[in-house]
């Protein structure tokens, strides 16, 4: 899809429910046109034409990113379609001492939280410096701050993700072209049934809705900042996490973390 607007166009992974969904509403909302890529088609298909009414052109590229070669699909897809807006938030946990979970779920992982990730950031990235202008989103967590007992995996992706988006943020600067790192603490969505844990007390208390989420993160995108960290107490937690001795932390993250 070449838009036939003058609007900018954005790339949604994960767009088929939670912070994705409502990242592509917030999208939408601000003047963007959207393709939308997840695995499920039929929500999405709500979603388009929901977003729509907004003004929005939309396209539907269904795409399974924990398959090994699920990017390199989804980039051939696109085609000649000029991305200026991708946001990498397709993402993927489980909970659980790390020996009780099988490989390959941890494989499914890592290909959709770092591999599949840093294949659309490698492709469309080039595009963007030729036009000299474009946002890059990567989509991480406040578990990234920390290690985390008990979701070992899926904090340590995210910790990649992070420091791959800062990296980033620094290399290209003054290109033209932006990278932000958005990290949503417990959020509510469909994420804790998938990753196979319930949030604890901690955890619901301080839960956010996935549309408040993406207000946060769009204003992010849209002011430039580099880390974009979702509410002050996530805010607080992640300095704590930063700066406190491990020795402290790790306990009480493996006390605060979804239990099983």
């Amino acid at each position: 899809m070449q838009s036939s607007s003058n609007r900018p166009l954005a790339l949604v992974t994960g767009a088929s429910s939670g912070i994705g969904a409502a990242l592509a509403r917030e999208l939408a909302r601000h003047g963007h046109d959207l393709v939308l890529s997840a695995r499920r088609r039929e929500p999405m298909e709500t979603l388009a034409a929901e977003l729509r009414r907004f003004g929005a052109e939309v396209r539907i590229v269904p795409a399974d990113l924990a398959a090994p070669g699920g990017a390199a699909a989804l980039v051939a897809k696109l085609g000649e379609t000029a991305v200026d807006v991708l946001i990498n938030n397709a993402g993927l946990g489980a909970n659980g001492p790390f020996a009780r979970i099988a490989a390959a779920r941890h494989d499914e992982i890592m290909q959709v939280n770092i591999v599949a990730l840093t294949e659309l950031t490698q492709a469309l990235l080039p595009g963007m410096l030729a036009r000299r202008r474009g946002t890059i989103v990567l989509v991480s967590s406040t578990a990234s701050f920390l290690p985390c007992p008990n979701m070992a995996v899926y904090a340590a992706s995210k910790a990649y993700i992070r420091h791959l988006g800062e990296a980033l943020a620094q290399e290209l600067k003054g290109t033209g072209v932006a990278v932000n790192v958005l990290c949503p603490g417990a959020t509510a969505t469909e994420f804790f049934a998938i990753a196979g844990g319930v949030p604890t007390g901690l955890q619901k208390n301080r839960m956010m809705s996935a549309d408040k989420v993406a207000r946060i993160g769009y204003a992010g995108l849209a002011r430039g900042a580099r880390v974009t960290v979702a509410g002050w107490i996530n805010r607080v937690l992640a300095f704590v996490a930063s700066h406190g001795p491990h020795a402290v932390t790790l306990p009480l993250a493996q006390r605060t973390l979804a239990q099983d």
